[in-house]
């Protein structure tokens, strides 16, 4: 019978793993070397700094070698990076904590593309707006329900106009 690969999944810190938990505590059992996952995971989430980021170490009990994937950072973090606040507002209907531009929610889309379902650059910054909007956050000064329906209304098409995956 031979083992199977052990599969971690764990949240971090752009670059700022450690060997503590959740990643030490997982991985110690396998007998991997955690130092050099550690430091592999650091390496690949240094674009993340500051974001949490979503991790999948793959490693084979056998020959102790290990891969390491990296997720997308959840939405809400991509928006709160953008905006510069720490978290969403609490009260998003009556209390506002930042306000994005057209352009920063075409880059957080640009960013999430392969999770999201949307097949056009239109769709996936209604996705990403509606997320803003849970979080007290305006788009273009105005509030999500509002920003949302000049999109559909074909408002925004002519810079909506581009692919949304390369």
């Amino acid at each position: 019978m031979s083992e199977k690969d052990v599969i971690v999944d764990a949240m971090v810190e752009g670059g700022k793993a450690s060997g503590g938990p959740p990643i030490g505590p997982a991985l110690g059992p396998t007998g991997v070397n955690i130092f050099q996952v550690v430091t592999k995971i650091n390496e690949i989430t240094q674009p993340f700094a500051g974001l949490k980021v979503p991790v999948k170490i793959i490693v084979n009990p056998n020959d102790k070698s290990f891969e390491v994937e990296v997720g997308t950072p959840p939405t809400s973090a991509l928006i709160l990076k953008e905006v510069g606040v720490a978290k969403g507002s609490g009260e998003p209907s009556t209390n506002i904590v930042g306000n994005l531009t057209l352009d920063q929610i075409k880059n957080i889309a640009k960013g999430k593309a392969s999770d999201l379902s949307a097949l056009s650059m239109k769709s996936a910054v209604l996705i990403i707006s509606g997320t803003c909007g849970q979080m007290g956050v305006t788009i273009e000064g105005k509030r999500a329900k509002e920003f949302q329906a000049e999109v559909q209304e074909g408002t925004w098409d002519a810079q909506l106009d581009e692919p949304l995956r390369e």
